[in-house]
C-alpha cells in the first residue's frame, strides 16, 4: 500500500510511506527558499513520487492535515470533480435570473449549509498546471494535527509493547497537549488540552518579548538561558505558563486574543502577555527571563509526563510537537530515571506531521500491530556526480575532483578551514545531520564566534552542535543513550569539554549527533579520518544556511550560500571547490 502524507500548515510539506516504512519525506520551504512556507507542496509532493518510482495513480491513501478551509483546494488539486466521491456539485441550488427572490435567498442558503457538511471545489487551476489524477478507489483522509504528531512519534519509535504518547505545541486543531496510549500498532486518546494549558504558547510569548519571532526564535530563548539565572527572576512568570500537578492542568492560563502577522508564507504570531514580559525584561534582563521561561517549561512539563508514565506504569515514552525540539527540556525528562525508553521523533515540530499521517494511515488501513524503529532520518532529495558537475560548469566555477574526499576534508578542517558538505540524501528536521552541514574544527572556543560572525550571521550567544562517532559517545558524554539527531543534550565529560570547547555551551552540555556507521558511512569516515589526524573525532556541525533562510538542497542551493559567507571550501559530492585567495 502507498500512502502520501500532506501538510497544508506553516512547514508545509509532503511524505511518502510504501509497506510502513517512510520512503521519501521533504518539506516545501527546501524547494522554495522560504522558511517555514505556509502552502501547497508540489515540489514535495513531485519529489516523493519520483524517489518512490510512483505515479499518482499508484496512490492508495492520501493522508491530509489542514484546516476544513482547505478542502477545495484539495479537492481541484487531485482532480476529484472526475472522483466518483465529488460528482455532485450543488450547482442546482444555484439560482438564476428567473429565481424568485425568497426562494433565491433559500436556496443560497441550503447551499451554504451543504457547502458546511461538504464543501465543494470552485478552485480551477491554470491549464498550465497538470493536476494530479488520483485513481478511481483512492481515498482521502483527514487526520486530527496532533494524532499526527503521536503517530510521527509512536510508529518510528520501535516500542512494541505498551507505550505512552505525549504530544506537545502552540494549537493545532484546538489542542495544545495531548496523552495518548500506543499498543498493537493502534493510538488511543487519553487526554486533550487545548489553549489554557499551552506551554508552547507560554514559551512563544517570551521569544516574543525578547525580539524574537514565534515559531522560529524559541531555539533562541533556549541557547539564551544559561547565561542567566533563574533565580533573579524565580516565579516572574507564574502569571503566563500554565501549572501542572501530577499530570494534570492545575491552573489554565487565558492567553486572550492571539494574532497573526502573515509575511512571507509565514504568520508571525502576537501574544497580549508579551508586552508584560517585555516590561519584566527590561528590569531583570533577557537573560534571566529566558532561563525562568526554561525552567518553567521543564518543570511543567516534567510534571506531565512522569505522573502519567507512572499512572499508566509504562516506561516507554515517545513525544513529538514543537515542545519536544527544547534538548534542554528532553535532558531533563530522560534524567529524571523513571522511563527506561525515550524516544523523540527528530522532526518534532509541524515539518513532520506528513510522515505521521501517513503512517497512521498506512497503519489503520493495513491494520500492523509491528512498530519499526527509524532507522535515519536521510529522506530528501540527493544528486549525483554528474548532476553536480553540470551545476559547476554552468556557473564557471573551478573544481578538483577527489576520490579521497574524507581524507581531503579532514586535513582542511584540521588546519583551521570551514568547509560546506553536500553529500547524499538530504536530511529531513531543522538538524544538519551531516549530508547539508558547514563544519569546523570544534577544538578552538573561538571557532563558536567565527562561524556565528562570519557564516550563519546570527548572535554569538548561539551554540552549535559536536558530531562525533558512536563508539566514542561515553568518552565525552555523561549517561549518554542513542543519540544520533541532536535532540536532546547531555552534560560533557569534564575532562573532554576542555578538548571540544565550540561544542560545549556555557552551562557544560552539548546537543550531539552520535553517528554510527551504518547510519551514515561517508559522514562516519570524515568523523573518523579527522579523528586519526587530531586525536579527536568530533566536528562542530552546523545546518548549511544562514540565519533566516531554509537549510540548502540542491547543488545551486550550496553554491549560493558558499560565496555569500566566509565558508572557506566547499565539498558537494567527490568535487572541492575553494575561493581564491
Amino acid at each position: 500500500m502507498n500512502v502520501l502524507g500532506i501538510n497544508l500548515g506553516h512547514d508545509a510539506g509532503a511524505a511518502l510511506v510504501k509497506d510502513g516504512k517512510i520512503i521519501a519525506m521533504a518539506c516545501e520551504e527546501r524547494f522554495l527558499r522560504i522558511k517555514h512556507a505556509r502552502t501547497w507542496p508540489v515540489n514535495a509532493l513531485t519529489f516523493c513520487l519520483k524517489q518512490g518510482g510512483l505515479r499518482v495513480e499508484d496512490i492508495d491513501v492520501i493522508a491530509v492535515n489542514a484546516n476544513k478551509a482547505e478542502m477545495p483546494n484539495v479537492e481541484a488539486f487531485f482532480s476529484l470533480e472526475r472522483h466518483p466521491r465529488a460528482r455532485h456539485t450543488f450547482e442546482h441550488l444555484s439560482p438564476n435570473g428567473n429565481t424568485p427572490p425568497v426562494l433565491g435567498l433559500l436556496m443560497r442558503i441550503a447551499r451554504r449549509l451543504i457547502a458546511e457538511i461538504y464543501p465543494i471545489s470552485t478552485l480551477k487551476l491554470p491549464v498550465y498546471i497538470e493536476p494530479f489524477r488520483i485513481k478511481e478507489g483512492a481515498e482521502i483522509v483527514w487526520v486530527d494535527h496532533h494524532l499526527g504528531h503521536a503517530a510521527s512519534a509512536y510508529y518510528t519509535s520501535g516500542f512494541n509493547e505498551p507505550s505512552l504518547i505525549i504530544t506537545a505545541d502552540g494549537i493545532g486543531d484546538g489542542t495544545s497537549t495531548a496523552i495518548w496510549m500506543g499498543e498493537g500498532g493502534k493510538i488511543r486518546p487519553v487526554l486533550r488540552i487545548g489553549s489554557e494549558g499551552s506551554l508552547g504558547w507560554a514559551y512563544g510569548a517570551v521569544t516574543e518579548a525578547l525580539g524574537w519571532e514565534v515559531n522560529e526564535g524559541e531555539g533562541k530563548t533556549m541557547g539564551l538561558a544559561p547565561y542567566g539565572n533563574d533565580q533573579n527572576c524565580k516565579g516572574a512568570l507564574d502569571f503566563l505558563f500554565p501549572q501542572y500537578s501530577k499530570g494534570n492542568l492545575l491552573r489554565p492560563h487565558e492567553f486572550g486574543k492571539v494574532s497573526g502577522w502573515y509575511v512571507a508564507s509565514f504568520d508571525r504570531w502576537h501574544f497580549p502577555d508579551a508586552k508584560r514580559v517585555q516590561e519584566l525584561t527590561a528590569r531583570v534582563g533577557k537573560e534571566h527571563i529566558a532561563a525562568e521561561a526554561q525552567s518553567q517549561l521543564e518543570r511543567q512539563m516534567a510534571e506531565i509526563i512522569l505522573p502519567w508514565a507512572q499512572k499508566q506504569g509504562i516506561k516507554k515514552v515517545c513525544a513529538a510537537g514543537g515542545v519536544f525540539l527544547n534538548v534542554k527540556m528532553n535532558q531533563r525528562i530522560l534524567q529524571s530515571g523513571v522511563l527506561e525508553g525515550y524516544h523523540i521523533y527528530p522532526d518534532a515540530g509541524d515539518g513532520g506531521i506528513a510522515p505521521g499521517i501517513a503512517l497512521y494511515a498506512w497503519y489503520a488501513k493495513t491494520g500492523s500491530t509491528h512498530i519499526n524503529s527509524l532507522a535515519n532520518v536521510y529522506f530528501g532529495p540527493e544528486y549525483t556526480n554528474d548532476e553536480i558537475e553540470r551545476v559547476l560548469k554552468e556557473r564557471n566555477l573551478s573544481y578538483t575532483l577527489c576520490k579521497d574526499m574524507e581524507a581531503r576534508v579532514a586535513d582542511l578542517l584540521a588546519q583551521g578551514k570551514i568547509v560546506g558538505w553536500l553529500q547524499g540524501r538530504m536530511e529531513a528536521g531543522p538538524r544538519a545531520l551531516g549530508n547539508r552541514s558547514i563544519l569546523m574544527d570544534p577544538r578552538r572556543a573561538e571557532n563558536k564566534d567565527i562561524i556565528n560572525s562570519r557564516v550563519k550571521f546570527r548572535e554569538p550567544f548561539r551554540p552549535f552542535c559536536p558530531s562525533l562517532l558512536s563508539e566514542v559517545q561515553e568518552e565525552y558524554l555523561v549517561n549518554p543513550v542513542e543519540a544520533p539527531y541532536m535532540i536532546i543534550s547531555f552534560d560533557a565529560q569534564k575532562d573532554k569539554a576542555p578538548l571540544i570547547p565550540a561544542v560545549v555551551h556555557v552551562d557544560g552540555t552539548a546537543r550531539p549527533q552520535a553517528l554510527s556507521k551504518r547510519q551514515n558511512e561517508r559522514f562516519w569516515e570524515l568523523l573518523h579520518a579527522f579523528g586519526e589526524r587530531t586525536g579527536v573525532p568530533v566536528l562542530l556541525n552546523t545546518s548549511f544556511n544562514i540565519r533566516g533562510e531554509p537549510i540548502i538542497c540542491t547543488p545551486r542551493d550550496a553554491i549560493k550560500c558558499f560565496f555569500d559567507t566566509g565558508m572557506d571550501y566547499l565539498a558537494m559530492g567527490d568535487f572541492l571547490i575553494g575561493k581564491a585567495s
